[in-house]
């Protein structure tokens, strides 16, 4: 199913903030993705510009409360709303964060990561399994950032995310940037990292911005590409072929034009790797 799946290009997140613009240049966008949380159960002006895009660009959802590694169950108003959702955008997969964020029905405004371990991955690939049961559409898991380790960790990160997406027989949303910034925090190779993946799940792949510390690099969205993570976006593209690739930019945005470029430049990274792979 996942072989089978469309190319898409590169893409940029809806925000309220870019929207005129993003419709200015539409011809240098080739798709966007939204969060559906954002525009479920939404009239006015914010639904409005969900119907005015639509028009002119594909439309992909990546969600962020499934709490797809938490215990309790999924929350029903969410699915349900999510489901007519998808029957107006109609998109191609759908995907969410390799994380939790409810603990008995409380809801934490943050993505937790999760222990590294079997048990865990078999909890989580079951839960990924109703949920492509639920939409019946391809579904895809997004690497997080983390700044910490828990507890019962037996497998490490690679291992884990391995287990995860072979379990549940789905597609991966490989986050570049959160490679860098985990490689960097936790103090690995991210290369060896990327060859420690099954990088032919990879669907989808999000580059953004990060805010370097100097003691610690937090994934942000709100900062411009760095040089590091676009050379290892190409050392990813050697090894596998995405269909979509999203320019990840939530807030601190600048001159649309900057966006452009970076979006140009994924763009041309994208053209040359396949060439010399070719």
């Amino acid at each position: 199913m996942i072989k089978k799946l469309p190319y898409f290009g590169v893409g940029l997140g809806l925000r309220r903030e870019l929207y005129k613009d993003i419709i200015k240049h539409r011809d240098k966008i080739d798709w966007l993705e939204i969060a559906p949380e954002n525009y479920m159960c939404r009239g006015g002006q914010i639904f409005e510009r969900l119907l005015n895009v639509k028009k002119f660009f594909p439309v992909i959802p990546h969600g962020l409360n499934l709490s797809i590694g938490g215990t309790d169950p999924f929350d029903p108003f969410l699915i349900e709303n999510v489901k007519k959702l998808f029957k107006i955008i109609n998109p191609p997969w759908y995907s969410d964060h390799l994380c939790f964020n409810y603990v008995d029905k409380t809801y934490i405004h943050d993505l937790i990561p999760l222990p590294f371990n079997k048990p865990t991955a078999k909890h989580v690939a079951d839960r990924i399994k109703k949920i492509q049961d639920i939409f019946q559409i391809p579904f895809l898991i997004e690497n997080p950032s983390y700044y910490m380790l828990l507890e019962k960790q037996s497998m490490n990160e690679a291992d884990f995310i391995t287990e995860v997406l072979e379990l549940a027989d789905c597609g991966f949303l490989l986050d570049i940037n959160n490679v860098y910034v985990n490689s960097r925090n936790h103090k690995y190779d991210a290369v060896k990292f990327l060859d420690s993946l099954p990088l032919d799940r990879v669907v989808q792949v999000h580059i953004a911005g990060h805010l370097n510390t100097g003691k610690i690099i937090i994934d942000t969205h709100g900062e411009s590409i760095v040089k590091n993570v676009y050379n290892l976006f190409r050392e990813l593209l050697k090894r596998c072929s995405p269909k979509a690739i999203l320019l990840e930019r939530d807030f601190n945005f600048p001159h649309f034009k900057e966006l452009l470029d970076e979006i140009k430049m994924i763009r041309s990274i994208t053209k040359s790797t396949k060439k010399r792979a070719a």
